[in-house]
């Protein structure tokens, strides 16, 4: 059986929506290439028709992939989510302790699939994404990263 896959509605959406996009817009634009390609002849030396396969192949496995993402899908009900304690879905503002320096910063707690730390969503498989699972704002969390430690004070925790 495959692993479940835990998203947010926002993540679900964009998960259909790239489905979409590579089924209507890039199938149609990797073929055009492939036609464009072929008419250059000779297939031996033909460096634009691979790079056009190549593109095809890598675009096909992503569709089977979501396909499949998207027949073992858990979407999170993010009304039935309380702000007492860290989820996936939740919003998390946390002051961060590391090497004597100290920044607030604000995270969303997402499923792996979801994950974009650049944009402040981080994975509840991620070390600090786990380590803040199921705690309370007030909490103190340290979490042993490559890095070295660094702490978490938990100061408010969103739907």
């Amino acid at each position: 059986m495959a692993k479940q896959i835990v998203l947010t509605h926002e993540g679900l959406l964009a998960l259909e929506e790239e489905l979409e996009q590579l089924k209507s817009v890039k199938r149609k634009e990797i073929a055009e290439k492939i036609k464009v390609a072929l008419s250059f002849g000779d297939l031996s030396e033909n460096s634009e028709y691979d790079e056009a396969k190549n593109e095809q192949a890598i675009m096909e496995a992503r569709i089977a992939d979501i396909e499949v993402m998207l027949k073992n899908v858990k979407v999170i009900d993010e009304d039935e989510l309380n702000s007492e304690n860290i989820h996936i879905g939740s919003k998390v503002k946390v002051r961060v302790t590391a090497r004597g320096t100290v920044s607030e910063k604000e995270y969303r707690i997402v499923g792996s699939n979801e994950a974009d730390p650049l944009a402040g969503k981080i994975s509840d498989e991620s070390l600090v994404g786990k380590a803040l699972l199921g705690h309370l704002a007030g909490d103190t969390v340290e979490v042993e990263v490559p890095n070295g430690a660094m702490t978490y004070e938990i100061l408010s925790i969103d739907r």
